[in-house]
């Protein structure tokens, strides 16, 4: 729901960045893998109760995400970048609530099960509707320029940062932290869906 107001505001920096970097010779790709390294270090923090000490990596590893498209822009977009990317991503947001349940399985274990069911949900629902649009010749760029088509929605890629930091400074409230994002996640993917029957229904 914010992403694309949060675009206009990093886009210029991360552009000017981005072809800084690819200056250097330093591929998108590289870029990609940097910052998935970083969150997956995130993670270990937190499995390992750190989650305060977590927050840097958790933050620089999403400020990679956004360079890497800046770097291909600067350079040359290619499908497997934007193929990466996304593996990326999925990967690492599932990583933290993951992490969160090795650290304290008792308490998290439920909660983190629903979060992990509902992401799952959720990602399925924005991938579908990707291919759907893909097939249907649609374009949008109102979350930047990607190489997948990006649907909208309550949940967004800003909202699961917040609500990553959220967790790591408030880690006692996992638990219901948990389940009110996990049932935002859940209706997005069914006013998703709710839209792909509107939309791509002959």
């Amino acid at each position: 729901m914010l992403d694309r107001y949060a675009r206009r505001l990093i886009d210029p920096p991360l552009n000017e960045a981005g072809r800084m970097i690819a200056a250097r010779g330093i591929s998108a790709d590289d870029v990609t893998l940097i910052g998935l390294c970083l969150g997956l270090i995130s993670a270990i923090c937190i499995a390992l109760g750190a989650p305060f000490l977590a927050l840097f990596p958790l933050l620089a590893s999403r400020v990679a995400d956004g360079l890497d498209g800046a770097v291909a822009r600067a350079t040359c977009t290619t499908d497997f970048g934007g193929y990466f990317d996304i593996a990326a991503d999925f990967l690492f947001y599932g990583a933290i609530p993951a992490a969160f349940v090795f650290a304290d399985p008792t308490t998290n274990g439920a909660a983190g099960a629903f979060l992990l069911m509902a992401f799952y949900f959720n990602g399925t629902s924005f991938l579908g509707f990707a291919i759907l649009a893909e097939k249907h010749g649609h374009k949008t760029d109102a979350q930047g320029q990607k190489s997948l088509y990006y649907s909208n929605g309550i949940l967004e890629g800003t909202e699961t940062i917040a609500f990553f930091v959220l967790l790591c400074l408030f880690p006692t409230y996992f638990v219901p932290l948990s389940y009110v994002f996990g049932a935002l996640c859940f209706a997005t993917a069914i006013l998703r869906i709710y839209s792909a029957k509107q939309t791509y229904t002959d």
